[in-house]
């Protein structure tokens, strides 16, 4: 072989020897696929519940007047009268009496003076034994004595109006409104309390007077049929 084949083979060689190598180099194994994230064990959070509503509050208690109970003895009372009079209720003993919670700055009890309600049914009672008294617990009627005085003697009024400005008398009876009425039978019982009729608005031209259905009931010595109704008008100034 000559010296310039052998260079030319040498050259081949030289060629060809490192794509034979490169080409025979093993394959790299392939990349492992990537990890798979651990998985998270932190524990789910509980599922919100509904907080449950705050329960009602409960009402309010309501104060204790102290009211009688119908059939039971009727709280007794030594009250003073515009004129300065006492008059104390166990006096009546054996008559019907009617108290009647008044304030002659009420445009409701003064409807009622206006129409002589109580006047018209003690009318129908005239020498019976029965009693009506008027009973003002307003804070202010010893300072305003005069006015009621006025009053009384300007409607006409033949029923003492006695005061009780302190409230005690108004408060042992549970006395809400002007005007709130209460019939003591002659045994001293409480028999009625309430409202004087079932008229509350004034509109209605036959009215049911209560009172005076307790009143005949107690002199005829029948039961009283409506021993409770709930009374209307202004509230007791107390």
């Amino acid at each position: 072989m000559s010296v310039r084949s052998r260079w030319i083979t040498a050259v081949v060689l030289l060629i060809a020897v490192p794509v034979w190598a490169q080409a025979n180099q093993p394959k790299p194994a392939d990349k492992p696929a990537a990890e798979k994230a651990p998985a998270d064990k932190t524990p789910p959070a509980p599922a919100k519940t509904e907080k449950p509503a705050d329960k009602p509050a409960a009402p309010a208690a309501t104060a204790s007047t102290g009211a009688p109970t119908i059939g039971k003895p009727a709280p007794d009372f030594a009250l003073m009268d515009i004129d300065g009079k006492e008059t104390k209720l166990s006096s009546f003993k054996g008559k019907v009496v009617v108290l009647e919670w008044v304030n002659h700055e009420c445009p409701v009890c003064n409807r009622h003076i206006k129409g002589k309600t109580a006047s018209n049914v003690m009318a129908k009672f005239k020498d019976k034994p029965v009693v009506w008294l008027g009973v003002d617990s307003s804070n202010f009627c010893e300072t305003k004595k005069e006015s009621i005085k006025k009053w009384h003697k300007d409607n006409g009024l033949t029923f003492p109006i006695l005061l009780d400005a302190p409230g005690k008398v108004g408060k042992s009876y549970g006395a809400k409104t002007t005007p709130h009425v209460f019939v003591i039978d002659q045994t001293g019982n409480l028999a009625y309390q309430g409202a004087m009729d079932d008229d509350a608005e004034g509109n209605k031209e036959k009215k049911k007077n209560y009172v005076e259905e307790a009143i005949n009931a107690l002199l005829s010595g029948s039961t009283v049929a409506t021993t409770t109704t709930q009374p209307y008008g202004c509230n007791v100034k107390y």
